[in-house]
Protein backbone atom coordinates (compact mmCIF):
# COMPACT_ATOMS: atom_id res chain seq x y z
CA UNK A 1 0.00 0.00 0.00
CA UNK A 2 1.58 3.40 -0.72
CA UNK A 3 1.90 6.27 1.90
CA UNK A 4 -1.32 8.62 1.46
CA UNK A 5 -0.22 12.05 -0.12
CA UNK A 6 -1.54 15.48 -1.18
CA UNK A 7 -0.68 15.44 -5.17
CA UNK A 8 -0.11 18.90 -6.73
CA UNK A 9 -1.07 18.85 -10.66
CA UNK A 10 1.44 22.04 -12.17
CA UNK A 11 1.49 24.03 -9.20
CA UNK A 12 2.07 27.70 -10.74
CA UNK A 13 3.37 29.08 -7.23
CA UNK A 14 6.21 28.56 -5.49
CA UNK A 15 4.99 29.57 -2.27
CA UNK A 16 2.00 27.16 -2.35
CA UNK A 17 4.07 24.36 -2.68
CA UNK A 18 6.34 24.99 0.02
CA UNK A 19 3.41 26.00 2.34
CA UNK A 20 1.73 22.50 1.19
CA UNK A 21 5.19 21.06 1.75
CA UNK A 22 5.14 22.23 5.64
CA UNK A 23 1.86 20.67 6.12
CA UNK A 24 3.07 17.23 4.67
CA UNK A 25 6.21 17.08 6.91
CA UNK A 26 3.26 18.32 9.92
CA UNK A 27 0.90 15.58 8.99
CA UNK A 28 3.33 12.82 8.03
CA UNK A 29 2.29 12.85 4.37
CA UNK A 30 4.38 12.16 1.11
CA UNK A 31 4.00 15.33 -1.62
CA UNK A 32 4.02 14.64 -5.08
CA UNK A 33 4.49 17.09 -7.70
CA UNK A 34 3.58 16.80 -11.60
CA UNK A 35 5.32 18.82 -13.99
CA UNK A 36 5.35 20.97 -15.51
CA UNK A 37 5.96 23.49 -12.74
CA UNK A 38 5.07 27.41 -12.57
CA UNK A 39 8.68 28.18 -10.87
CA UNK A 40 11.94 25.82 -10.28
CA UNK A 41 11.67 23.78 -7.27
CA UNK A 42 14.46 25.09 -5.84
CA UNK A 43 13.09 28.72 -5.92
CA UNK A 44 13.93 30.26 -3.01
CA UNK A 45 10.04 30.98 -2.27
CA UNK A 46 9.32 27.39 -2.24
CA UNK A 47 11.60 26.88 0.85
CA UNK A 48 11.03 30.24 2.47
CA UNK A 49 7.44 29.13 2.73
CA UNK A 50 8.51 25.48 4.26
CA UNK A 51 10.90 27.17 6.01
CA UNK A 52 13.24 24.86 7.60
CA UNK A 53 11.03 22.08 7.30
CA UNK A 54 11.78 21.68 3.15
CA UNK A 55 14.31 18.88 3.93
CA UNK A 56 11.48 16.60 5.65
CA UNK A 57 9.67 16.78 2.87
CA UNK A 58 9.12 13.39 1.10
CA UNK A 59 9.06 14.83 -2.15
CA UNK A 60 8.04 13.04 -5.66
CA UNK A 61 8.34 14.44 -8.77
CA UNK A 62 6.67 13.17 -11.74
CA UNK A 63 6.74 14.25 -15.57
CA UNK A 64 2.58 14.15 -15.94
CA UNK A 65 -0.02 12.45 -15.03
CA UNK A 66 0.25 8.95 -16.30
CA UNK A 67 4.14 8.58 -15.17
CA UNK A 68 2.54 9.52 -11.90
CA UNK A 69 -0.35 6.83 -12.11
CA UNK A 70 2.34 3.70 -13.18
CA UNK A 71 4.81 5.19 -10.73
CA UNK A 72 3.06 5.81 -7.76
CA UNK A 73 0.45 3.25 -8.59
CA UNK A 74 -2.36 4.78 -6.15
CA UNK A 75 -5.85 2.53 -6.01
CA UNK A 76 -8.67 4.28 -7.85
CA UNK A 77 -10.66 4.09 -4.48
CA UNK A 78 -8.27 5.97 -2.91
CA UNK A 79 -8.01 9.02 -5.54
CA UNK A 80 -9.86 12.44 -4.53
CA UNK A 81 -9.43 15.12 -7.17
CA UNK A 82 -10.67 18.38 -5.30
CA UNK A 83 -12.80 20.68 -7.58
CA UNK A 84 -15.46 24.04 -6.81
CA UNK A 85 -17.93 21.60 -8.86
CA UNK A 86 -17.07 18.38 -7.25
CA UNK A 87 -20.24 16.67 -6.70
CA UNK A 88 -18.96 14.91 -3.29
CA UNK A 89 -17.99 17.61 0.19
CA UNK A 90 -14.60 16.63 1.50
CA UNK A 91 -16.64 15.52 4.75
CA UNK A 92 -19.15 13.34 3.28
CA UNK A 93 -16.14 10.59 1.88
CA UNK A 94 -14.17 7.84 3.39
CA UNK A 95 -10.44 8.16 3.24
CA UNK A 96 -8.92 5.04 3.39
CA UNK A 97 -5.22 4.95 4.82
CA UNK A 98 -3.87 5.40 1.51
CA UNK A 99 -5.78 8.60 0.07
CA UNK A 100 -4.51 10.93 -2.76
CA UNK A 101 -5.68 13.99 -2.24
CA UNK A 102 -5.49 16.05 -5.72
CA UNK A 103 -5.18 19.82 -6.61
CA UNK A 104 -4.78 21.21 -9.55
CA UNK A 105 -3.64 24.59 -10.76
CA UNK A 106 -4.26 27.61 -8.74
CA UNK A 107 -5.45 29.68 -12.02
CA UNK A 108 -7.81 26.74 -13.49
CA UNK A 109 -7.70 23.88 -11.47
CA UNK A 110 -7.50 20.17 -12.68
CA UNK A 111 -7.20 19.86 -16.47
CA UNK A 112 -10.58 18.36 -18.05
CA UNK A 113 -8.37 15.37 -19.58
CA UNK A 114 -7.21 14.21 -16.42
CA UNK A 115 -11.14 14.70 -14.45
CA UNK A 116 -12.69 11.95 -17.06
CA UNK A 117 -12.90 9.09 -15.80
CA UNK A 118 -12.89 9.97 -12.67
CA UNK A 119 -16.16 11.93 -12.05
CA UNK A 120 -16.93 10.22 -9.45
CA UNK A 121 -13.86 10.80 -7.08
CA UNK A 122 -14.37 15.01 -7.93
CA UNK A 123 -14.78 16.16 -4.33
CA UNK A 124 -15.62 19.55 -2.99
CA UNK A 125 -14.85 21.84 -0.34
CA UNK A 126 -17.84 23.86 0.49
CA UNK A 127 -18.05 27.48 0.58
CA UNK A 128 -20.54 29.18 2.69
CA UNK A 129 -20.43 32.35 1.15
CA UNK A 130 -21.62 33.23 -2.99
CA UNK A 131 -18.62 35.50 -3.18
CA UNK A 132 -15.69 33.58 -3.50
CA UNK A 133 -14.96 30.49 -6.08
CA UNK A 134 -12.03 28.45 -4.02
CA UNK A 135 -9.55 28.50 -0.92
CA UNK A 136 -6.10 29.20 -1.58
CA UNK A 137 -4.04 25.81 -2.86
CA UNK A 138 -2.66 25.53 0.48
CA UNK A 139 -5.22 26.52 2.50
CA UNK A 140 -7.77 24.16 0.70
CA UNK A 141 -5.05 21.34 0.99
CA UNK A 142 -4.44 21.80 4.42
CA UNK A 143 -7.97 21.44 5.23
CA UNK A 144 -8.20 18.70 3.41
CA UNK A 145 -5.59 16.94 4.86
CA UNK A 146 -6.75 17.20 8.46
CA UNK A 147 -10.49 16.34 7.08
CA UNK A 148 -9.07 13.03 5.72
CA UNK A 149 -6.71 12.03 8.93
CA UNK A 150 -9.74 12.77 11.01
CA UNK A 151 -10.11 10.49 13.48
CA UNK A 152 -6.43 9.06 13.30
CA UNK A 153 -4.34 12.09 14.61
Amino acid sequence: MTRPAIVLVQPEIAGNTGAVGRTCVALDLDLCLIRPYGFAITDRNVRRAGLDYWKHVRLHEYDDWAQFLSRRAPRPEALFLFEEFGATSFYDQDYPEDFHLVFGQETVGLPPALLAGHEGRLTRLPMRSDHIRSLNLANAATAAAYQALRGTL
